[in-house]
């Protein structure tokens, strides 16, 4: 009985800790965003606010162009993430359903191409774009970004799609339906948790991604929310409660999202895990 109970608590143990130290973070980036400046500027730790004051958000929402980083933001993000579903569908049913020559080595560079870092071909899509003259368009923007989450997208539909039996798809086609039709009826409607899994995945990446629009777009009315949090920083010193309210704001799209899609994003992750 005692080394039932003692091989039950020590993993119970060990959860406890991880998610305090996976909560914790966050918790501190809210009550920061919520203290008066007194409490943030404490060289005593303050764990719990004095009082709550919300004029931290009203400096990082009055920043300038704050709405149009918003509307960037979510119109990249957004276009990318459907852009990327559109065309990881297709592959990913041709990968996981035909069989044709190369078909492995498509998985392979997919799979090389998910580990590759992008930040080495930064100096070649610069160039790119700019002999395009395309810089500070949302246009190149949003294409990076689905390139940038189209292999993960297709690798885990393409596992998705193969644990639906075949029998399916082959009964709705004896019944008169074509390829097509068998997919959009039968395989899509039972893909969507795998849907919303990479979906909220591609929004994650997208959402965060800094390196490319810094690069790409100089003009500030075209640039996205990762480069508005820096505008918080100043010669002068931090100002962190801002810098707090405004990473609170940037991630409540993302934690709002994954609290929706919670429950559908875990079984379409963990049965895009299966091998096909």
């Amino acid at each position: 009985m005692k080394r039932s109970r003692l091989g039950r608590i020590w993993p119970n143990a060990t959860a406890i800790v991880l998610f305090i130290g996976f909560v914790f973070p966050v918790y501190w980036m809210f009550n920061t965003a919520l203290k008066p400046t007194g409490d943030i500027l404490s060289e005593d730790p303050v764990w719990f606010p004095s009082s709550l004051t919300f004029e931290h958000f009203e400096t990082a929402v009055n920043a300038d162009n704050f709405w149009t980083l918003v509307r960037n933001s979510l119109t990249v993000t957004c276009l990318a993430v459907g852009l990327s579903l559109l065309v990881a569908l297709g592959a990913s049913f041709a990968i996981a359903r035909m069989r044709f020559k190369g078909r492995r080595g498509v998985i392979l560079v997919f799979m090389i191409a998910q580990m590759a870092p992008w930040e080495v071909m930064v100096i070649a899509i610069y160039m790119l774009v700019r002999d395009a003259d395309m810089l500070n368009s949302l246009v190149p923007l949003t294409l990076f970004y689905t390139v940038m989450v189209l292999p993960l997208t297709i690798l885990t539909l393409r596992n998705y799609i193969a644990a639906v039996p075949k029998e399916l798809e082959e009964s709705a086609m004896v019944d008169g339906c074509s390829r097509v039709q068998a997919f959009r009826k039968v395989i899509f409607p039972l893909l969507a948790p795998g849907l919303m899994a990479t979906s909220l995945f591609g929004f994650i990446t997208a959402w965060n991604e800094f390196p490319m629009v810094l690069i790409l777009n100089k003009q500030d009315q075209a640039q996205t929310l990762p480069v508005w949090l820096y505008s918080f920083q100043s010669n002068f010193g931090n100002d962190w409660g801002a810098t707090m309210a405004a990473a609170s704001l940037f991630a409540l799209p993302i934690l709002i999202l994954f609290l929706f899609l919670q429950r559908r994003a875990v079984g379409g992750l963990t049965s895009g895990a299966v091998k096909g």
